[in-house]
């Protein structure tokens, strides 16, 4: 008995544990159910109403629950079948749900069709262009839109399309304003174009293209995109200016209305505090005083703006401008630098200023200091008006300007309102020369400007003719060998380099003229060799008979080196002027040693005309030099002897004038100055006869 007790006690616990880890797995089945029902179910009780079905289902025998089933089946199939008949509350709402969604879906259906008839009105003119002209599809395209309640100026037109319809206008008398406004579209569209697209590389393309096409009516626009882009890239803002100077250089008009513009455009900005804008500004400014479009005047009154109450972002934009266009302004107006740089460096002291600004300051003094070496006033490639063909404006940045440009007078008003209606009204008056107007003068003025481009690109005929005659030139040298002529001088940079690496590295002169020697020298390198020598003797900080002596075994070895060292002696005293003295002094050292050892002839010293009149300080240094190293080597009674040769007097008659007593008495007061006053005994004899 006592194990059957046992054996049920078991069996009875064991039946617990099994149902309680039933109860647990049923319960982790639901918990998983929870967290599915709400990572991906948007109701946040489905999960726990189905985890409540489950738990009260599992009391119930499957008898039970079939028949629950079996119910609820018949339930649904009943409720659907009495649905359609049912005139309840809940089913007219249903109806007059779907009512309104079959409503609304007609409303965005017609709304689509409309929208795309909007968008096909161009289309449809098209195919209805073969039989109609280009004006009554213009007035046909304009009603059109009017009467959908849409601007008849907003649509894009591709440049293909505005051509085409341009085009079909033949009869221009007749519907001259409509044949007027695409001609403005298209000119529009070129100038936009080209600005855009200028950089260093093509902008000699682009200024062909603005001027074929009537720059004279897109000035405005031509203003208005020009601004718009050097806004939006500031660092093309030479290449913007570049522009400007040829343009202006042809039609000063256009280059005085764009100056008016930007002056505006700054005051406008500075009186913003809109800093990024206004330094945008100040840059294109800085660029077109560079191209001399602008007087420097201009310069120092932006200057004076921007120091005269200083904040940190007018000292930004001083600092900016200054970096732009310093190197002009210390070339034309070094007092007035002075005084720029005198107000920095007493804000940098005075002023409580940010670190950054202080830097900043620092910065500009330092690249001063540099003379402005990494910001050339114009660079490489946009140098392109010649200096005759300049014209600069003198604008003040006070100055009244006409009704073209009445914001500025406007500013002058402190009262916000009035700023607000002037800014607005100045627009429209931009606005007005920015857009379409009509020409009554169209064809007329039409016609003169195609003179004026005749005038500044050459007629299209005379163009044909160039390209056949170029065509044959090419026909008749197909044949031919074609000689590549290198522009870059590659070549010879890389000579140059080999030959002062040559010199450098060797111990004496004998070494370096055997290393020169088996580079073989081609006769064209034969004078950049000279060059090169007298070069890197000039660079010297005092006087080496290093380079003397290779001088000296090159004019013995070839007759050439000769020629090239007498040319040289020339060139050099014509121009000695711009020499430093170390550099002069050297120079003049190396060819009296030539001199000495006869290397060259004495006949060189033609050149020299000894008076009051035909030499300058530079000269009479490089002459006192020569006859004292020549004294030095020869003695002053050698030296007096060659002077006195007989053959040799056609050399020394400038040296030692006799022709004039005043020239002659200059020479003999020059070399007695200079402690050679020995040389001079035959002068002196000749003043006394």
């Amino acid at each position: 008995m006592s194990v059957d007790a046992e054996e049920d006690g078991t069996d009875l616990s064991s039946r617990k544990l099994i149902s309680e880890s039933s109860d647990a797995k049923h319960s982790s089945k639901g918990r998983h159910r929870r967290r599915r029902s709400s990572s991906f179910d948007d109701s946040a009780t489905r999960g726990k109403v189905k985890h409540r079905r489950h738990e009260k289902s599992k009391d119930y025998s499957r008898d039970e629950r079939e028949h629950r089933s079996t119910e609820n089946r018949r339930k649904y199939h009943s409720n659907r079948e009495r649905r359609p008949s049912d005139e309840g509350n809940g089913s007219r709402n249903h109806h007059h749900s779907d009512r309104q969604r079959h409503k609304q879906r007609r409303r965005d259906h017609d709304t689509k069709i409309d929208r795309n008839e909007e968008k096909s009105d161009l289309k449809s003119t098209s195919t209805q262009g073969a039989v109609k002209d280009g004006a009554a599809m213009l007035a046909e395209w304009r009603k059109r839109k009017q009467a959908s309640g849409c601007k008849a100026g907003g649509a894009y037109i591709t440049p293909s399309r505005l051509k085409q319809m341009q085009d079909k206008l033949q009869d221009k008398n007749s519907y001259i304003e409509e044949y007027q406004r695409l001609s403005w579209e298209r000119l529009k569209k070129i100038i936009g174009g080209q600005i855009n697209r200028a950089n260093v590389d093509n902008i000699v393309v682009v200024i062909r293209t603005l001027l074929s096409a009537n720059i004279i009516r897109g000035k405005g626009a031509f203003c208005r995109s020009l601004l718009q882009a050097q806004a939006y890239s500031p660092r093309f803002s030479n290449v913007y200016a570049a522009l400007v100077a040829v343009v202006n250089s042809k039609f000063p008009s256009i280059g005085e209305l764009l100056l008016r513009r930007v002056i505006n455009q700054f005051k406008r900005n500075f009186r913003r505090q809109d800093a990024a804008a206004a330094v945008s500004s100040c840059k294109l400014i800085a660029h077109l005083i560079n191209q001399n479009v602008v007087h420097e005047v201009l310069a120092l009154e932006l200057l004076t703006c921007m120091l005269e109450n200083p904040t940190e972002e007018s000292v930004e934009m001083a600092v900016e401008f200054l970096r732009e266009c310093g190197a002009k302004l210390t070339e034309l107006t070094p007092r007035g630098m002075n005084a720029v740089f005198d107000r920095l460096r007493s804000i940098l002291h005075e002023s409580d200023i940010r670190d950054r600004v202080q830097y900043m300051i620092e910065t500009i003094f330092q690249i001063r200091k540099d003379k402005f070496a990494a910001n050339p006033p114009i660079i490489e490639g946009l140098d392109l008006v010649e200096e005759d063909d300049e014209i600069t404006h003198t604008i003040s940045l006070d100055d009244e300007f006409d009704n073209e440009d009445l914001l500025s007078m406007l500013f002058t008003l402190q009262t916000h309102i009035v700023l607000i209606f002037g800014a607005i009204i100045c627009m429209f008056i931009y606005l007005f020369i920015d857009v379409f107007q009509f020409d009554p003068d169209f064809q007329k003025n039409e016609e003169k400007y195609e003179e004026i481009r005749a005038e500044l690109l050459g007629s299209d005929e005379s163009g044909d003719e160039e390209e056949e005659e170029d065509a044959e030139v090419e026909d008749e040298s197909e044949n031919k060998t074609t000689k590549i002529v290198d522009m870059t001088e590659t070549n010879l940079v890389a000579f140059r380099r080999t030959v002062y690496l040559t010199i450098q590295s060797s111990l004496d002169f004998q070494e370096a003229i055997t290393k020169l020697l088996k580079m073989e020298i081609r006769p064209e390198f034969e004078l950049e060799m000279c060059h090169m020598i007298l070069d890197c003797c000039a660079q010297q900080r005092t006087y080496e008979k290093f380079f003397g002596l290779m001088a000296e075994r090159f004019c013995i070895l070839k007759k050439s080196y000769m020629e090239h060292f007498e040319q040289m002696f020339r060139d050099i005293y014509g121009t000695v002027h711009r020499f430093e003295l170390t550099k002069l002094r050297n120079t003049t050292k190396m060819f009296a040693h030539l001199l000495y050892t006869d290397a060259i002839p004495w006949t060189v010293l033609s050149v020299i005309k000894l008076n009051e009149d035909d030499t300058t300080s530079s000269g009479r240094i490089f002459v006192k030099i020569l006859f004292q190293e020549l004294a030095e080597y020869m003695g002053l009674d050698s030296l007096y002897e060659r002077i006195e040769d007989a053959t040799l007097q056609p050399a020394f008659e400038g040296l030692f004038p006799r022709d004039n007593p005043r020239h002659t008495r200059f020479s003999i007061n020059f070399f007695t100055s200079i402690g050679l006053g020995g040389l001079t005994i035959g002068l002196r004899e000749h003043l006394k006869a």
